[in-house]
């Protein structure tokens, strides 16, 4: 496997870099606190193409293979300590780009995708519900078929993106009788009859990134709404999840990159007892496993990205990536708030929030326990 960058990829991943440090760093301490959303900072995502880098020419986009998406995505990580604000574009491109693109009519993808990558609309997906987590099979939300038109009802929550969603793919039952097979997912526009969109959630971390849950009350949409067959609902949940664990995560490296070079720094220059603290092995080995966990993230996501490119699956390889750089992120982020002490547990410096903002990637894109499930289940447990 060649791990080496093509002078395109690095002097892109430098310029996302640079882009990212200069443009989306607006206020973040004042939104985390009001949990406002950074809409000048999308426009300037889409400025820059960060939208439309999945989807091919043909449809507004760029056409960028997945190395070069995670390259980016780690970038706008180092860069960019609005987590919010990444989380909500990881939304927007992996759970409804990406499977528009994939299972959408070219009906479909003409009607939405240039409108997305230019960051024209903002896009998310809706499968959780009430009593359906982890269990995301166990769904009870229907699409009731009549004649052309089904009739969705059910409820949605934790739904990312939803307050400032133009469009979401909703997840609901078709048949009943089939458990997960019988699933199917609907494009429904923002403005539908009988779709619903509550107040914003209150979180403990992503602020930034606005949630809400979803009501589905005879919500009527048209059968082209659709997308793919009736009952592949779960192909096109399982094929995001492969591109949100490993995308998403990329952006989480690149924290832990920025946050490592920030408690080396800390560690040169804080001085206690006559030297500086990184001179302490307490100190400094805590920076080493810090270290050994990116470069261990890096490599899974590496093997990822090969298969991925290679057209073949990655859904055990994707579930490693997740759990690894999720619980890792979580780890690196205690870490440097023990190493930066008080300063680390003040709102006024971006430490304590990091570590706010990565405790939810052990429960979104499913939580860690369902990674194991995944892992134990490829051996045969």
């Amino acid at each position: 496997m060649d791990f080496s960058l093509t002078p395109e990829q690095k002097e892109f991943k430098r310029s996302v870099l640079k882009f990212a440090k200069n443009e989306l760093n607006r206020d973040v301490i004042e939104r985390d606190h009001s949990s406002e959303f950074d809409w000048e900072g999308w426009k300037k995502c889409a400025e820059l193409g960060i939208q439309a880098l999945p989807i091919p020419e043909e449809y507004g986009g760029v056409g960028e293979d997945i190395v070069t998406c995670m390259l980016a995505m780690q970038a706008l990580g180092y860069g960019c300590t609005d987590a919010g604000l990444l989380f909500s574009l990881h939304s927007h491109m992996w759970t409804c780009e990406i499977p528009i693109l994939t299972f959408g009519s070219d009906e479909q993808k003409k009607k939405y995708l240039p409108r997305m990558a230019a960051g024209e609309i903002v896009g998310g997906h809706a499968m959780t519900e009430p009593g359906a987590g982890s269990d995301a099979y166990s769904l009870m939300s229907t699409a009731e078929k009549k004649g052309d038109r089904y009739i969705l009802n059910g409820s949605k929550t934790f739904i990312s993106n939803a307050p400032i969603a133009d469009v979401l793919l909703v997840f609901a039952l078709t048949d009943k009788t089939k458990g997960w097979a019988g699933i199917s997912g609907f494009l429904v526009d923002k403005g539908t009859k009988g779709f619903i969109v509550g107040n914003p959630l209150h979180k403990m971390g992503l602020r930034t990134s606005p949630t809400a849950e979803v009501t589905l009350e005879d919500c009527e949409v048209p059968e082209e709404c659709r997308l793919g067959r009736e009952g592949a609902g779960s192909a096109i949940f399982n094929a995001e999840m492969e591109w949100e664990r490993s995308c998403l995560f990329s952006s989480h490296l690149g924290m832990m990159q920025r946050q490592l070079d920030k408690c080396v720094q800390y560690a040169k220059d804080r001085k206690q007892f006559g030297q500086s603290i990184g001179k302490f092995q307490a100190v400094s080995h805590k920076m080493a496993d810090m270290r050994m966990r990116i470069e261990l993230g890096e490599l899974i996501l590496h093997k990822v990205a090969w298969l991925k490119g290679k057209g073949k699956k990655a859904h055990l390889e994707s579930a490693i990536a997740k759990l690894f750089i999720s619980e890792s992120a979580v780890q690196n982020s205690l870490d440097a708030v023990q190493i930066h002490g008080g300063y680390g547990f003040m709102t006024e410096y971006e430490v304590e929030r990091d570590l706010r903002d990565t405790i939810g990637g052990k429960l979104y894109s499913g939580t860690s326990e369902i990674q194991r499930n995944i892992i134990a289940s490829w051996l045969g447990l």
